[in-house]
């Protein structure tokens, strides 16, 4: 019975010889038995614990039928959303409906409804009255305060008051959600279950708090007052440690959202327990007819090596989600699973991925994390390496060694991103040789996001110089080596304090590296990031100083094309953004220009092509402007971040573009594209 996939239907649960289920799990994803999903983890983790747990995978939530599937289960009602909130999963950052769903059935979009933890627990509650209710998943998660929500574009309330469930479990839950399954088979009422970390609830007054607590702005304050809405994300953002971490709560009209202190991390030998529980390692037979889950493709023949991450990019949630403390597995418990890989039979013998949220984490930053937390007021990379970090990649190294020595094994790959400012602290060229070696696919993923220095500060994420020396470092390598591999960066547009120039900074850069990349990502305001707040707030939550923030789709579009200024789709949009920010220096046949003029450009000036061209090789390849001292000015006024000196630059540029050639016209044919 043990490797079996978790019962589906009544007739699955009859099998079994079960009268009834303890728990039913609700989730927005079809049933993948593997984990890399959530819903597979929290099923097997009960199970393991001696529940009997039933699974209603994308449940028509128009109809009570499936949610009816097993009766009414014994103890209650676990819901999620699936692997990730369901409004991303539906719509592209341009807020356009996505065509396909890589967590359903043949890819077929419309499984699941929008915000589906709260349509799933409404429809629950519809039927079952009072019965037991309790959410979680990444949508639970990062939504579990007062949070903006760009799809709206206004703040929200917890998804736990939303959704009227009894209490929400946030983080990756193994430990809470045993702690909670036995409290309400004791008899609990979840909703006065409040001992539990890793958990929120709701309190109807602050004397039911018995912890120490801090008290945010309220969710009046932070939904009409954008500073309160910064002050209440900073407090939340230093607060989640599970060492050092305080209760947070935050009023929502009469009631009081609780969130207790972050869980304890896993211990090496209980997330090794995890990930040795009986998956199937595949989505259920019965979606086989559709044509099976896409989402399984990425992840049947890749180990999760380790959670967790201490890189905070300001745009990610990971940190909020899973911590900054980094969990890892066994070197043991991953050669067994991946010796149980070779013996599957469409296995090819390549592994794809030995890695986690950032695949050369594998140790907490340093000792003084696992005693006194993750430092509040400190960053372990940004904006340089901390003196404390243990950059060593010797466990990695060693892992990835007895991986690839496994009989049936041809290649291991490592494909789900490396910090290069990690690989770089390390005082030897070890890792970056046996990665170069041994575990690229022919392509290294890798995220420096932008090359402006004043983007970065806002992203949280190393110096362009830091990029510039790995990228330098790794073609070396591979030239010594006699290997013909590339650097595929991962880049974003408009992230919170970019300006146009910078995105034409980062063009210069693509140009001089001679690289254009094939895709582009706009930054994506999702629940829970610092960026996020940034981008509603116009506020950095950290210092509380204004931040630029792109939100013009024109503007955008500007940024993005500059990414791509090669494409002969975009020369209008790159056209436009040089003489935006006077950079028609730009435009022209030198080796500096990004585009050549338009036919009978009176503006173009020939002479100055020549000059370029014969003064070219003594330029910087950072292709910046040549007057140091100039730049160094102007950099210290950019960083200042001051609203002044950006309104008169976009005065002066918008003043300049509306008089030129007094075409009106012109004008308003750049608008409507």
């Amino acid at each position: 019975m043990e490797n079996k996939f978790l019962p589906i239907s009544m007739d699955d649960m009859r099998e079994r010889g079960w009268e009834e289920v303890d728990f039913a799990i609700v989730t927005g994803d079809a049933y993948v038995d593997h984990h890399s999903f959530g819903t597979a983890i929290i099923s097997r983790v009960l199970e393991n614990a001696g529940y009997k747990i039933g699974i209603i995978a994308q449940p028509d939530w128009k109809s009570d039928k499936d949610f009816m599937k097993f009766g009414r289960p014994r103890l209650g009602f676990l819901v999620n959303s699936g692997n990730m909130d369901s409004m991303v999963n539906h719509y592209s950052v341009s807020k356009r409906r996505r065509d396909h769903d890589l967590y359903s059935p043949g890819g077929k979009m419309g499984k699941r409804p929008d915000r589906a933890v709260i349509v799933y627990c409404n429809k629950i509650r519809e039927i079952y009255g009072d019965i037991p209710v309790v959410i979680g998943g990444i949508e639970a998660s990062l939504r579990r305060f007062s949070h903006y929500d760009y799809w709206n574009d206004r703040v929200r309330n917890s998804i736990l008051v939303d959704s009227g469930a009894d209490m929400l479990i946030y983080g990756m839950s193994e430990k809470q959600i045993v702690e909670v399954a036995d409290a309400i088979n004791d008899g609990f009422n979840p909703k006065y279950i409040r001992h539990v970390n890793g958990t929120c609830y709701i309190a109807d007054a602050l004397d039911e708090i018995y912890d120490d607590y801090i008290l945010l702005p309220s969710h009046e304050e932070v939904a009409s007052d954008k500073r309160k809405y910064a002050e209440a994300f900073k407090i939340q953002y230093e607060e989640q440690d599970p060492i050092r971490g305080k209760v947070l709560v935050q009023k929502h009209g009469d009631k009081y959202l609780v969130q207790n202190v972050p869980e304890r991390p896993l211990t090496r030998e209980e997330l090794d327990a995890v990930y040795d529980l009986p998956y199937q390692k595949a989505y259920h037979p019965i979606y086989e007819k559709d044509g099976g889950i896409p989402a399984i493709n990425e992840v049947k023949f890749s180990i999760v090596s380790n959670r967790g991450c201490f890189g905070s990019c300001s745009f990610c949630a990971i940190t909020f989600h899973q911590g900054r403390i980094i969990q890892s597995r066994s070197k043991e418990s991953i050669v067994r699973e991946a010796t149980e890989m070779t013996k599957m039979k469409d296995f090819k013998g390549y592994i794809h991925d030995v890695g986690g949220p950032t695949a050369d984490f594998r140790q907490p930053a340093c000792k003084k994390q696992l005693t006194h937390g993750a430092c509040k007021n400190r960053q372990c990379l940004y904006p340089s390496p901390c003196r404390n970090l243990n950059a060593d990649h010797s466990d990695y190294i060693d892992l990835l060694r007895a991986v690839r020595n496994i009989n049936g094994v041809k290649k291991v790959f490592v494909r789900s991103g490396i910090r290069y400012d990690f690989v770089m602290a390390e005082k030897n060229d070890r890792f970056i040789k046996e990665l170069i070696k041994h575990h690229v696919s022919g392509q290294l993923k890798v995220a420096p996001e932008h090359i402006s220095e004043r983007v970065l500060d806002y992203m949280q994420k190393p110096a362009g110089k830091t990029y510039d020396k790995f990228r330098k470092k790794f073609f070396e390598i591979n030239e010594k080596m006699g290997l013909k591999q590339y650097l595929i960066p991962y880049l974003m547009s408009s992230h919170p304090g970019c300006e146009l120039d910078d995105a034409v900074e980062l063009a210069e850069f693509l140009r001089d590296t001679h690289y254009q990349p094939e895709q582009v990502q706009d930054f994506y305001p999702t629940p829970g990031t610092l960026s996020t707040a940034m981008f509603y707030t116009g506020l950095n939550p950290l210092d509380m100083k204004p931040v630029y923030i792109p939100k013009d789709r024109h503007e955008k579009a500007m940024q993005r094309a500059l990414l791509q200024f090669s494409n002969p789709k975009n020369y209008d949009l790159v056209h436009e953004a040089l003489e935006r920010t006077n950079r028609e220096d730009l435009i022209g046949y030198g080796p500096k220009c990004l585009i050549k003029p338009r036919k009978g450009d009176w503006s173009y000036d020939e002479s100055r092509d020549r000059r370029n061209s014969a003064s070219s090789s003594k330029k910087k390849s950072s292709g910046k402007r040549n007057n140091k001292s100039s730049d160094n000015k102007k950099k210290d006024n950019r960083k200042t971040g001051s609203k002044d000196n950006r309104n008169r630059g976009r005065n002066n540029t918008e003043s300049k573009r509306n008089s030129k050639n007094g075409n009106s016209r012109k004008s308003g044919k750049r608008t409507k594209r």
